[in-house]
């Protein structure tokens, strides 16, 4: 059991965090309904939910450390431990697991000498398997603090880790710009993005996605659809145009 009472923030980033909070309660009728929010403004501090963040929650809207317990421990996006700057998510789920997901998530277990859920001794990297990412025509899936990185192999995940590790710059294959998990997690809390183009930035369904919409206004059916592979495919045990 947790030793309790959990200890306070220091007062400057109480006081820092309160003003956070009462802007993110006053969005809501009910403040209760604020904790999601809160808990990713908690998380966003010190990159997990830790017991003084679950005290700070229970305090701003008038809820018992268990209730705001129940749901940090519900939600696998809170994190309970501390965690890496880049969560790295390997889908393991049936569709990019048969196309590599597998292969890749035990590449990366050996290549970062680490196991689920655990952080790389640099505390750059995260890994953890997901069970759906979905986003399953562009099979197999990694994402990086919750941002696309599609129709990976071997190599290409064992680069990106490398490049994430290294500080270079990484572009996800869709959506807004890469940035750490502490200001995803701000992000996530109802804050604005000010990240230059991250507000712009979008990514549109894969040709897969859309054949019923295209079926359903008359078009004519399209060809075989096959993902962007390359020859690296070869990494994740497929062939060429599979």
């Amino acid at each position: 059991m947790p030793q309790l009472p959990a200890p306070d923030y220091p007062a400057d980033v109480r006081d820092r965090l309160e003003a956070d909070a009462g802007e993110v309660i006053a969005r809501y009728p009910d403040s209760r309904s604020a904790l999601l929010p809160l808990l990713h403004l908690v998380q966003a501090e010190e990159g997990y939910v830790t017991r003084t963040g679950v005290r700070f929650c229970a305090e701003m809207l008038d809820l018992t450390t268990a209730e705001v317990t129940a749901v940090a421990t519900f939600y696998t996006m809170y994190r309970r431990r501390p965690s890496g700057d880049y969560q790295v998510g390997v889908c393991t789920n049936t569709l990019c697991a048969v196309l590599g997901g597998d292969a890749i998530f035990a590449a990366l277990q050996e290549h970062l000498r680490v196991a689920n859920g655990e952080t790389t001794e640099d505390g750059k990297v995260t890994l953890e398997h997901i069970e759906c990412n979905a986003a399953c025509d562009f099979a197999p899936v990694v994402m990086v603090n919750w941002e696309f990185f599609d129709n990976q192999t071997v190599e290409s995940a064992k680069r990106l880790v490398d490049d994430l590790r290294a500080g270079r710059t990484v572009e996800p294959t869709r959506g807004a710009p890469l940035c750490t998990f502490k200001e995803t997690a701000r992000i996530l809390a109802g804050f604005p993005d000010t990240r230059p183009g991250a507000v712009e930035a979008t990514g549109g369904a894969g040709p897969a996605s859309l054949i019923g919409l295209r079926l359903a206004r008359g078009e004519a059916p399209p060809g075989k659809i096959v993902a962007p592979r390359t020859a690296a495919s070869a990494d994740t045990g497929t062939e060429e145009g599979e």
